[in-house]
């Protein structure tokens, strides 16, 4: 690889995306954390017709190719095109990536509406570790209480997308953060100071 900004830039963002490939696999592996609400091998026919794309690409480019596609969960069923931003700003570097974006519906759901929203701003850029702190919210919300319907995620998605439209720029992460920790302990959840959301 050439040793000038464009190589650098490559390098940086393939390293990137290798230590979000870790992490996501690190939290899957963890026993204290939820199970995701759709098994791997139910969305092996939507990565198996990704591989006709050419990646990385984008979220209309999925959306284009498997935006029919329904991903079940728990819950209810979902259709891809409800999961992945139809936008090229987002970007996919694998089929295995698509899977592991929807394979937690709620939470792609609600990074869904961030994303498309955010859009809508000049030179917004939601990405690295404020998209990631975002969805980790997202995550702890779901793993609060599985049976409260997913409230927390739709109540702090809901807020995000308020902020992005009254303030026309994204809230930090510790905000999303701190007003998450917020919803939770209005509706009876602890929050302990040494978790997540305990801001």
């Amino acid at each position: 690889m050439a040793d000038n900004k464009k190589g650098r830039d490559k390098q940086a963002d393939d390293a990137e995306r290798r230590q979000r490939e870790r992490d996501v696999a690190a939290e899957l592996s963890r026993g204290d954390e939820v199970e995701p609400p759709v098994e791997a091998g139910e969305l092996a026919d939507i990565e198996t017709e990704l591989e006709s794309l050419e990646f990385p690409a984008t979220g209309t480019e999925v959306v284009a190719a498997v935006g029919d596609r329904e991903v079940e969960s728990a819950d209810r069923t979902y259709a891809v095109e409800e999961l992945v931003p139809d936008t090229a700003e987002e970007t996919f570097d694998s089929p295995a990536a698509v899977r592991t974006r929807v394979q937690r519906p709620t939470v792609a759901a609600a990074m869904k509406r961030v994303v498309e929203a955010n859009e809508k701003l000049p030179n917004a850029n939601l990405r690295g570790s404020q998209r990631e702190a975002y969805e980790k919210t997202f995550r702890e919300l779901e793993a609060i209480d599985a049976d409260d319907d997913d409230e927390g995620i739709q109540a702090i998605g809901d807020w995000i997308v308020e902020q992005i439209n009254d303030k026309e720029k994204l809230p930090g992460s510790r905000g999303v953060r701190r007003q998450a920790a917020k919803f939770c302990r209005a509706n009876g959840y602890q929050v302990r100071n040494d978790e997540w959301l305990g801001i």
